[in-house]
């Protein structure tokens, strides 16, 4: 994915944040409904500008206070952070210990960097379709976790504009969560474990546990298009060594003997499976597909509630692309190479942009019909729309809770 051109952004951000992002349903996001006294405006944001000035402990009294600041000094990045005890813009005129997050969406941070190990298509910032499967199992198998076996109903899942994925669940009780318990449920999550030097970064013990089963079903699904043919990881001496140091002693050297006399990848993975079930069963073939295949989250970002996270429909700096969210229901079919860029979004308003001037219309229905509905005449609208469906989702539960309905409990 190409680098954007940086000069672009100081002329087109201006046009963007004015007319294009869809600030109505975004600070309908962040208000929650306004489900305490100043909810939003005790929410930190964050502002990077031009030349990497970086502004923090930003807040607002209202959704359109913050929409005419950003129109103001145009981000190049924004990021949302904690909801906390006083005004973030505040906190220096508190006293020393008074001022401190109090809740926060539980986010995931998803980044291809961290599959570098497992993928011999791209490296660092580079993505393609070939890795971009990597996104997709990990969104199937955090989110069927997240509904299932945590019980969660309200997770918000967006594109980064780069290389990876962000999910940020809404619920209200998990907006609450200590870190401790963030932090025992991205555990849970996390089943890679070591830097560069580890080798064998999975190992399973027994009985195998019901969320790693339910993520190697996944798993299975990807494993021959993505590991097997996209990757070949069986397909040189030097790339089916780094396979064979994952399995146990006695089966590596007869493999090593016999792989040269396969063709494939996929012959060479039939017959390690073959050799290594009659010494121990599925877990070493299970050890290797999850190794190269299970989402590999950023810990750090989830555990802390006062942990910033760009925001959706940021632009990328990189790349020009929109911070969009995913239609979970198209999730195989998401393409971050499809998603639009600010140049695009601009080129398509200055498209049709003179329609309603030529029809004399005054200026004050001119910039409302801007404000509210510029974005749906671009190809912006239809991830606007997975955004808004997220929003009936959850007014439809806050309508439906009953006063009794007790937290969401879980059981680590």
């Amino acid at each position: 994915m190409a680098d954007f051109e940086p000069g672009s952004l100081l002329d087109l951000l201006p046009i963007y944040y004015r007319r294009i992002f869809p600030f109505g349903p975004y600070g309908r996001w962040l208000r929650y409904g306004d489900v305490q006294k100043n909810y939003f405006q005790r929410r930190e944001f964050s502002f990077t500008l031009h030349d990497d000035i970086y502004i923090r402990y930003q807040s607002f009294s209202t959704p359109q206070e913050l929409e005419k600041e950003i129109q103001k000094i145009c981000p190049h990045k924004i990021d949302i952070g904690a909801v906390y005890s006083h005004r973030p813009i505040q906190h220096n005129t508190v006293h020393m210990g008074a001022f401190h997050a109090q809740e926060k969406e539980l986010v995931f941070d998803i980044d291809m960097t961290d599959y570098d190990d497992v993928r011999q298509c791209c490296s660092s910032t580079e993505i393609c379709s070939k890795c971009w499967i990597l996104m997709t199992i990990a969104i199937r198998i955090i989110d069927r976790a997240l509904v299932e076996d945590f019980g969660i109903k309200h997770r918000l899942w967006v594109y980064s504009g780069r290389r990876g994925v962000h999910c940020w669940v809404c619920d209200d009780s998990v907006r609450k969560w200590s870190t401790t318990l963030r932090s025992a449920a991205v555990e849970y999550l996390s089943l890679v474990k070591g830097g560069e030097q580890t080798i064998k970064k999975v190992i399973l013990s027994d009985p195998i546990h019901p969320f790693i089963r339910e993520s190697l079903n996944v798993v299975e699904e990807y494993f021959e298009e993505y590991a097997l043919v996209s990757q070949d990881i069986l397909g040189s001496k030097e790339s089916y060594d780094k396979v064979l140091a994952l399995v146990p002693e006695p089966v590596r050297e007869t493999l090593q003997k016999e792989f040269c006399k396969k063709r494939n990848s996929v012959q060479r993975w039939e017959l390690l499976k073959n050799k290594t079930e009659k010494s121990s069963g599925n877990k070493a073939q299970w050890e290797i597909m999850l190794q190269y295949c299970f989402p590999r989250l950023d810990i750090n970002v989830s555990k802390g509630i006062n942990h910033l996270l760009k925001s959706p429909f940021s632009v990328h700096p990189k790349t020009g692309r929109i911070s969009v969210p995913i239609d979970l229901q198209k999730l195989n079919d998401f393409d971050p190479f499809a998603v639009p860029t600010i140049s695009q979004l601009c080129h398509e308003l200055d498209k049709t942009g003179n329609d309603q001037r030529d029809e004399g219309q005054n200026e004050g229905l001119l910039e409302n019909h801007r404000r509210n509905r510029d974005y749906k005449r671009t190809s912006l609208a239809p991830y606007v729309k997975v955004f808004e469906r997220f929003l009936e989702e959850m007014d439809r539960s806050q309508k439906e809770k009953s006063p009794k309905a007790s937290d969401v409990q879980m059981d680590f």
